[in-house]
């Protein structure tokens, strides 16, 4: 007993498909309306392929508007195919089969919430397959949803063919009864036909949230005033607590925030009123400011019968 095969309830009416094993002999079975009942492997059996055709079962058209090839498809119908070809009892590879006559552009990504990675995205030619992911059975309820997005190649002047997507996320009642042979690979597998139902791509708007996501914001810088005091009981309340180095720390991260914003805002000049003390912190200014291009000068300013208490800066 195994994820994906179709199982009935012993007690009950109630077929469906295995989903999950888990240990202590308990399975999750997916019935035919989405549901799923939990029930012990002694309580279920599986239904064989025989029975199926011994009664005439019709498979029908699931939920997920994905049409399997081994009830509505022929092989030689011209669209284009996903199929999960068995590796081995658990790992499945994931191709794209092209039976078109046409050559497409296709990306396919996996969706995670409002993220997105893309997982395969190349030319796919007509009567081509090519390998994009591979899957694990076991992990079929962690699958996240696929997107698909075909663009079609015209290498001739000729009428516009719409491009289409789909979004596909399997229920396991749909997949484990897709079985069929893959167009082009030939190999037996679940495959299914993407481009019915498809959804036309709207190009103008897919330009539009492209655009909108490549647009660079504006940050929004304020105007610092023309003098910035720097002396630390201006910065904070809490300057007695703070060591000789954490207030320089604070004053030069200051400077630095008012003298980027000045730049950014198109001041021409700003001065840094920084004290006379014991000169450090306008060493460490000056220092700063020297290494600067777009700096025309700076100069020390504010003088009194003590020395220089304030550094002015000309902006470039």
């Amino acid at each position: 007993m195994n994820i994906g095969d179709r199982v009935r309830l012993l007690h009950g009416n109630e077929e469906g498909v295995i989903t999950k094993i888990s240990s202590g002999g308990r399975v999750e079975v997916e019935i035919e309306d989405g549901f799923r009942i939990p029930a012990l492997k002694s309580e279920v059996v599986v239904i064989s392929a025989v029975e199926g055709q011994y009664f005439g079962q019709v498979e029908a058209k699931e939920s997920t508007g994905i049409i399997s090839t081994a009830t509505h498809t022929g092989p030689d119908e011209k669209s284009v195919y996903l199929c999960y070809i068995p590796l081995n009892d658990k790992d499945h590879s994931v191709y794209l089969s092209n039976q078109d006559e046409r050559d497409y552009l296709v990306m396919a990504s996996e969706l995670y919430g409002d993220n997105r990675q893309t997982i395969f995205s190349e030319i796919l030619a007509s009567k081509t397959a090519k390998k994009i992911a591979e899957k694990s059975i076991q992990n079929f309820e962690e699958w996240p949803p696929l997107l698909l997005q075909f663009f079609p190649i015209h290498k001739k002047i000729e009428k516009s063919q719409h491009s289409f997507e789909r979004k596909i996320k399997f229920k396991a009642s749909a997949f484990f009864k897709s079985k069929g042979n893959a167009p082009v690979l030939n190999k037996a597998g679940y495959v299914f036909r993407i481009s019915e139902s498809a959804k036309e791509i709207d190009i103008r708007q897919l330009n539009e949230e492209l655009n909108e996501k490549h647009k660079v914001s504006q940050p929004q810088f304020q105007k610092p005033p023309k003098e910035i005091d720097l002396h630390i009981e201006k910065l904070t309340k809490d300057y007695e607590f703070m060591s000789n180095s954490e207030m320089l720390m604070l004053q030069m991260e200051t400077f630095d925030k008012n003298l980027n914003y000045a730049i950014a805002s198109g001041m021409d000049e700003i001065t840094f009123i920084h004290g006379i003390g014991n000169g450090v912190l306008r060493k460490e200014i000056h220092k700063y400011l020297s290494q600067l291009e777009n700096i025309k000068y700076f100069q020390d300013t504010q003088k009194s019968r003590f020395g220089y208490g304030a550094t002015l800066v000309r902006i470039s």
